[in-house]
């Protein structure tokens, strides 16, 4: 019998969780850009945030996801403490949609749903259609899962100690809430967890008060996601995740002193007596449901799911920056700290992939943004060079190689999922980019090298190849200046403009190397400053090859 118990759990478990991925796949791929878009255009109104909080997340159908993208664009500077607060509040009530769900009755058309679903993705010629078959078939298997899930845990009315344990869940809430919050670390998954917890006391092995304190320990365990994501990102990143941990343990702290009144005013709003037990085949018949069943439990926890999740947060999001002083003041340090590390990815978005490339996107402008800060500092050595500048450089081009790692490897992973076809043919692209991207560092870097060189020796270049360096250089900094702009805020018309700075880095790069060769020739030059000149230019030559490369990704002509 146990050994049958726990093979219909594992099974029902790995079915509700695969159909939440797939359903969450379908809706994200049938959402399109619009999630990104979204996100992007986030206002720093608090309402605004919360609803898109809520509005990703229900989507998305994972608040971990949503917390962790949240926590990057903290780190990363593009959105404040207080957006970030507003957006992990909506994220809250967004992930109560997965237990309205499952409280509607409808495991009678999870087969039906499959079948449909199968058949909308096997045979349908329009992709709108292929995405509604995912969404369709995801939403079968995870009733279907939760079904099975049922019937496995039925069998744990008959186990001694399994239901002494639920009925001290029932008479110390305190207990279940540590329980709850136990299990969603464990698996990670909030929606699962609330979804076993409403499979049991719709069985019957649960009272209505253990199962409410097991639903509000799943809101604690749920921020663990977060907080394991904020390690090792900027101060303020890790405040975010601390807020997160913040409203939600607050909120279920005075509900807990507030519980009674809080089961009284569940039962109030919600028809049917959550304690009602089927007893005669008839009576299960006309409710749809099995004999031993509680039929009305599924409903009171749901709405005692989103009761507590709406409550708090209306009650805190006028309360955003108090909540923001306490946790800077559990995590004390300056903002801006931590500059060299990933801002945006994380593996927990991998399964999210329409919100993974935003942050691919995002990481990617990012590591842009390094290589230009990079190439002005390296051109500014030319006038002024310093040991600490130096460095500086030199973190940065660890930086941007560590990036280019890291982006490569977690496209690498994305391209593994199920992808629409043009977040496919992005993923490509995006690769090509951060590998030019890279070589532009190392070229920055080798200009560097040179300079030290120059200044180690204590060679002097005349004016004029000072002048022509500069001019050069200038053309290079407007090339890079104009790709990553271009790649940010999406530009097909570059290729014109690229065409051009293309042509005149070469051409001045051929002219000044022949300029070089009468000054020698002139003895206005000597060797050794000569072949550093060179090979100066070869570098800003080969950088506006890699700019060039970049803008033809972006203008769609590879």
């Amino acid at each position: 019998m146990i050994t049958s118990m726990v093979f219909a759990f594992m099974g029902g478990l790995g079915l509700f969780l695969y159909g939440m991925k797939i359903m969450s796949e379908g809706l994200q791929k049938a959402a399109g850009d619009r999630l990104r878009r979204i996100l992007e255009k986030l206002t720093s109104n608090r309402v605004v945030a919360l609803l898109v909080g809520a509005m990703v997340t229900a989507v998305i159908q994972s608040s971990s996801a949503t917390t962790v993208m949240v926590v990057g664009f903290v780190n990363a500077g593009l959105m404040n403490l207080m957006q970030a607060i507003g957006v992990v509040l909506g994220a809250n009530i967004g992930t109560t949609v997965t237990a309205q769900m499952i409280a509607f009755k409808i495991q009678k058309y999870a087969l039906p749903a499959i079948g449909m679903g199968v058949g909308m993705k096997l045979f349908a010629r329009r992709r709108k259609t292929q995405y509604l078959g995912e969404i369709f078939l995801g939403f079968g298997l995870l009733f279907y899962g939760l079904e099975t899930m049922k019937h496995g845990l039925a069998a744990l009315k008959s186990l001694p100690a399994f239901a002494h344990a639920f009925v001290t869940f029932g008479t110390n809430p305190v207990l279940a809430v540590l329980a709850g919050a136990l299990l969603t670390m464990v698996l990670q998954s909030s929606s699962a967890t609330v979804g076993i917890t409403m499979a049991l006391a719709a069985g019957g092995m649960l009272s209505f008060s253990g199962g409410l304190g097991l639903v509000l320990g799943e809101n604690i365990g749920t921020t663990i996601t977060a907080l394991l994501a904020s390690i090792g990102t900027n101060v303020t990143a890790r405040r975010a995740a601390r807020a997160h941990l913040l409203f939600n343990v607050l909120g279920v702290c005075y509900v807990l002193l507030l519980f009674p009144f809080f089961a009284e005013l569940v039962d109030h709003f919600t028809p049917g007596d959550p304690e009602m037990v089927v007893e005669t085949t008839a009576q299960a018949v006309q409710l749809g449901v099995a004999v031993g069943d509680k039929p009305y439990i599924s409903r009171h926890l749901a709405n005692a799911h989103t009761l507590f999740n709406v409550f708090n947060c209306l009650l805190f999001l006028p309360l955003i920056g108090l909540l923001a002083k306490v946790s800077s003041w559990m995590v004390p340090g300056r903002e801006g700290e931590g500059d060299y590390h990933l801002s945006y990815l994380d593996n927990l978005l991998l399964d999210t992939p329409a919100l993974a490339m935003s942050e691919v996107r995002q990481e990617t402008v990012r590591m842009a943004r390094v290589v230009m800060e990079m190439f002005h500092q390296t051109v500014g050595c030319l006038e002024a060079f310093t040991p600490a500048v130096s460095d500086d450089i030199l973190r940065k081009e660890n930086t941007v190689d560590m990036l280019q790692k890291e982006i490569t490897n977690f496209v690498v992973t994305l391209t593994q999922s199920s992808l629409t076809p043009e977040i496919s043919r992005e993923t490509t692209s995006v690769m090509y980019i951060v590998n030019n991207l890279e070589r532009l560092g190392d070229h920055s870097e080798n200009l560097l090298r040179l300079i030290d060189r120059k200044v180690e020796k204590k060679i002097e270049f005349s004016r004029e190849a000072l002048d022509e360096i500069h001019e050069i250089a200038a053309r290079c900094g407007e090339f890079i200046a104009l790709v990553a702009a271009g790649y940010e805020h999406g530009n097909e018309k570059i290729i014109v403009e690229a065409k051009r700075l293309e042509g005149s880095i070469n051409t001045l790069e051929d002219r000044y190397r022949k300029r070089h060769i009468r000054r020698l020739n002139e003895g206005g030059c000597t060797v050794v400053a000569g072949l550093i000149f060179i090979d100066m230019l070869t570098n800003f030559e080969k950088i506006g090859d890699h700019c060039y490369n970049i803008a033809e990704v972006i203008g769609g002509v590879k």
